[in-house]
Parts: structure tokens; sequence; C-alpha cells
């Protein structure tokens, strides 16, 4: 695991839009995880801005969704879907057939796994899966107790992911299940970034980098990927004994 600092939020997401540039400018047919959530947000702007301006292509990448909320539909303001159409797929000019999220709204979610799990091995596995860090230490929807081992699979939602999860709703929407990719498919990509900032993330960063690697700090697992970036700002890194890479 690398682990870098950098300064503020601005530049800490002006690194991370580079190395998806680069990993697409390396693996023109890249398949690429890009999480949804507030903290990736400004790394998705600054990537389609210089994607623009250096003319890079996309149209041969795979997008995989990383997560989803049970029940809610994708035009729904606060789904995992609208926001990557938002902030990824209309920016980039993305076409549908390059895109696989898991529909919310399958009463077979059961299928909607087995059916993800298929399509990310028919495209040899995930190249870049960037992901955040929840509150909780949750890796898209894999909570404290999600197992290490598991591929896409339906969960019950943490007590504080409900709560945080309201932020993304115009109003109260309730969030009971998710589905998601598991933490498996994070070990199995070919490189894994972790991205979190802000003095509140500060906490579950010393916990996730310094304290056990445990089913119970999903985050942790980061530490175990032999191809992994976890990449934060000062405030995030605040708490930290150490700011060495192990």
């Amino acid at each position: 695991m690398q682990l870098k600092i950098y300064k503020d939020y601005h530049t800490l997401s002006s690194h991370a839009a580079d190395k998806i540039i680069e990993m697409v400018k390396n693996k023109p047919g890249a398949v690429l995880c890009l999480a949804a959530g507030d903290t990736p947000r400004l790394t998705y702007k600054l990537m389609a801005e210089k994607a623009a301006r250096e003319k890079v292509d996309f149209s041969r990448c795979s997008f995989i969704g990383l997560d989803e909320w049970i029940g809610i539909p994708p035009v729904n303001e606060g789904s995992c879907q609208f926001f990557l159409q938002t902030n990824i797929f209309s920016p980039l000019h993305i076409s549908p057939a390059q895109i696989h999220l898991f529909d919310a709204l399958n009463p077979d979610a059961e299928e909607e796994c087995i059916s993800m799990d298929k399509i990310i091995l028919q495209k040899g596995g995930i190249d870049l899966m960037l992901v955040g860090v929840g509150m909780n230490g949750h890796i898209g929807f894999n909570e404290p107790g999600a197992s290490f081992d598991s591929y896409s699979h339906v969960i019950d939602l943490d007590d504080t992911t409900r709560s945080v999860g309201q932020k993304y709703f115009s109003q109260h929407t309730e969030l009971q299940k998710g589905i998601t990719l598991g933490l498996k498919h994070l070990m199995e990509a070919r490189e894994a970034i972790l991205i979190a900032s802000g003095i509140k993330k500060a906490e579950v960063i010393q916990k996730a980098l310094e304290g056990d690697i445990s089913d119970q700090m999903p985050a942790s697992i980061i530490r175990s990927h032999p191809n992994s970036f976890v990449m934060i700002d000062e405030e995030a890194a605040s708490l930290l004994q150490s700011k060495e890479s192990i």
C-alpha cells in the first residue's frame, strides 16, 4: 500500500483524476469501477476536464457500478446511478453499452449479484477500482462484519450508513438494504485507490491504516492489496502516527 498525503481536497482530487486518466491512456479498454459519493465528485469533474483537454478517449472503457441503494430508482437524485450519470457518463459521453450497473429495482437482487459477477469475469476483471470510505469504515456497502471473501451481495445497511446516506436525498428516504461489489472484487482489482478528505474522516482513516486488519473495519483490507494507493488530504491524515507507506 502506498500512502499519498496532499495539502488539500483539490490537490488530492487532481492527483486521483490523473491516476484514472493514466490508466485509460495505458489501457484504452480498461475496466473501471468508480464509486459514487461526495468525496470523488471533484475527482470526476477534473478527470472530465482533463480528458477533454488532452483528448483522452474513454469510448473503449467499461464501467462497473460499485453499489446501489436497494429499491431506489435510477432517476432519484440520491441514487448512485444518478450520481454516476451526472458526474461521469454524461460529461465523458459514455454510451449505455459501456455501462454495467446493478438494477436496484430487480425483485431478484441475488440474480443481479450473479449477473454482475459474470460480467466482471467475462471482461477479465477490474483494472482500476476507486473507492471512498464511510464513517463506519465501509467500502461500497461492505458494512462492518462483511466477509473479506465476498463477491457481489445484498446487505442490511448499518445504522450509520442509513443516517449519513440521507444527505444524498432531497427528502427523508427509507434506506434498508444495499447491493454491492464485494471486498474480494477490491482485492482482485489490478489497481485499487481509496480516497478520503476532511477532518471528519481522520478517525476512520487512523483506524483503517493503523488498527487491526479486520472485517469490523472493512477499509483496513486496502493494506493487504498488492497494488493499492490511499490518497488523502492533510486533514484526513491528521491523526496518523506514521505518514509512511506500508
